[in-house]
């Protein structure tokens, strides 16, 4: 039989600096400590939950004195949903250390020469700035710590959030302060009219109940479309579920339902069902229009977006002579941003509905000297294809969270583009991907941008340029 590891607590430790990805730092004896929970300036009783010879991980049990940084987290949720954990940082706190960490990471990680960083833009917004929410039904609502205590009924029903690497519990969450208060009424609703109906929400172990989730989409344009995903179709429940919903939240412009039996919640293989209205919704990005459909990804935070692609494009120093390759181009949203300024724009995308959804949106613009192409850049982008297409001046290149495939970066270096202009969602990755590049590259400017306040999440641009 193992020994259960005694916990170890250190007490009183002074926290000093912010670390990386919402961590902040103490050193105790020469190691060193990454914190959650804390803020540097404060003194707090840290439980240690990882200890190697040279660093140690941990949480904050007990605040004993406050740094002069903090402020009140203004959401009842705060400490128990995952979502926004930097809320007792002001924002322009936040704002600079996310600076720090991009500065830190391109010269650790990527052991590059870099210009000096440009400040950081912040957002004008920095509470309901998502144009996109996903809820999960539940009949496994999390308790609170002094819920267990005071021996309240286990469980029940929730519509929220999932608990931090808790799998099968969720937060029953009654405002959110991510999107506008509309979203609330939404999920609001719904739960009272499921209690009152006495339908039963999902269990994620036993793969039973009806309701799932609900995924909202609210645009800068004004319109509302509204996902609702059942595990299965019961018709009666659902036209007046629907109808109720639509009653009382009026702004609704499409509803739609998507049957999920399957045992995880992705749906990008299932066809959602529309209820209510055109089945998609319209979107703008600068002078571009976007249609979005229910599995189209887009950028969450609109406003944003507009200041992170109007970057690229600055740092893409276009002239209307060059032909532009928008690698991972996603729904063609940066390619046709950077069109007006370009001769020709070229994407490539793996996801083939992506690719439908960027033609789409090309045409929707106007815009016919645009062509997307599905499938692999390594593959795609040989003699044969430049040939017909034309070599890239300029590259953008947009990768997800685990930055490009090594064979990617090779395939650039093959390229030798006069510009890339790389944007990223993680500045780890892309410090990584920015150390192979400099073979060839050198660093001419770096950009970052916050799209996610309350967040350790950081967006950064950086124009490469031929040696």
């Amino acid at each position: 039989m193992k020994k259960r590891k005694q916990s170890i607590v250190l007490e009183d430790l002074p926290i000093t600096q912010y670390a990386a990805e919402g961590k902040a730092l103490a050193k105790l004896d020469g190691k060193v400590i990454f914190i959650s929970g804390g803020v540097p300036g404060d003194v707090a009783d840290v439980l240690i939950t990882k200890s190697k010879k040279d660093w140690a991980e941990g949480r904050v049990l007990r605040i004993k004195q406050y740094s002069p940084d903090r402020e009140t987290p203004f959401c009842e949720h705060f400490g128990v949903c995952g979502g926004c954990k930097w809320q007792m940082l002001p924002y322009a706190k936040q704002l600079e250390y996310k600076q720090q960490e991009v500065e830190q990471n391109l010269t650790r990680i990527g052991k590059v020469t870099i210009p000096e960083i440009m400040p950081i833009i912040g957002a004008a917004n920095s509470r309901e700035y998502r144009n996109k929410l996903e809820f999960t039904f539940s009949n496994k609502r999390y308790m609170l710590p002094e819920e267990m205590e005071a021996e309240t009924p286990f469980g029940g029903d929730a519509l929220g959030f999932h608990v931090p690497r808790i799998f099968d519990k969720v937060i029953d969450i009654h405002h959110c302060h991510l999107m506008h208060d509309v979203n609330n009424r939404i999920r609001n609703t719904v739960r009272a009219f499921a209690h009152e109906r006495q339908f039963s929400f999902y269990d994620i172990k036993a793969h039973t109940g009806w309701l799932r989730n609900i995924i909202i989409r609210y645009c800068s344009t004004g319109e509302l479309m509204v996902n609702i995903c059942l595990n299965h179709d019961e018709e009666h429940d659902r036209v007046a579920l629907f109808d109720h919903l639509l009653k009382q939240v009026p702004e609704i412009s499409t509803l739609l339902y998507t049957i999920n039996p399957k045992w995880n919640d992705s749906i990008y293989d299932l066809q959602p069902q529309v209820y209510y209205g055109k089945g998609y919704a319209m979107e703008t990005l600068g002078e571009f229009q976007f249609k979005i459909s229910p599995k189209s990804f887009f950028q969450t935070n609109t406003q944003q977006a507009e200041k992170l692609y109007s970057v690229a494009r600055d740092f893409a120093e276009l002239t209307g002579t060059e032909t532009v390759y928008d690698l991972y181009c996603g729904t063609g949203s940066i390619g046709i941003f950077v069109s007006k300024q370009a001769r020709k724009v070229v994407g490539v995308e793996l996801i083939a509905e992506a690719i439908d959804d960027a033609r789409e949106n090309a045409a929707l613009n106007n815009i016919q000297h645009a062509e997307f192409f599905a499938g692999d850049v390594i593959k795609i982008c040989d003699d044969a294809f430049f040939a017909t297409h034309g070599r890239p001046d300029v590259v953008i290149t947009d990768p997800p969270r685990a930055g490009m495939h090594e064979k990617l970066v090779i395939k650039l270096l093959e390229m030798a583009a006069p510009k890339i202009v790389y944007v990223s969602c993680n500045t780890a990755t892309q410090a990584r991907d920015l150390g192979l590049l400099a073979e060839k590259y050198t660093i001419e400017k770096v950009q970052p941008v916050d799209m996610f306040p309350h967040t350790h999440h950081i967006e950064c641009v950086v124009l490469l340029k031929l040696k």
